[in-house]
């Protein structure tokens, strides 16, 4: 559901005095999307897990070699932490 969806269901329920079920039929969802949008204690927000990296395993080599040679081509520092990738 969208911002705009969500706020427009709650404007025509609280303002409008819309039913449920006729706010599901002028918006075409279900009343049960009306009904978590009334129940919601605010606006829909997007949610997606953390996904690691191919690099993560790497990271505490590449960050002390950083710290010690700032300015290592990343074509060396591949070499030297054993990177197969491309």
């Amino acid at each position: 559901m969208s911002l705009d969806d969500w706020a427009e269901i709650r404007r025509l329920h609280r303002a409008e005095g819309m039913p449920i079920k006729a706010i599901a039929r002028v918006l075409g969802v279900s009343r049960n999307t009306v009904r978590a949008a009334l129940a919601a204690d605010g606006p829909p927000k997007y949610a997606r897990s953390a996904m690691g990296s191919i690099v993560d395993p790497f990271e505490p080599r590449i960050r002390e070699l950083l710290q010690v040679y700032p300015t290592m081509p990343a074509t060396v520092m591949a070499e030297r932490i054993g990177w197969t990738g491309a």
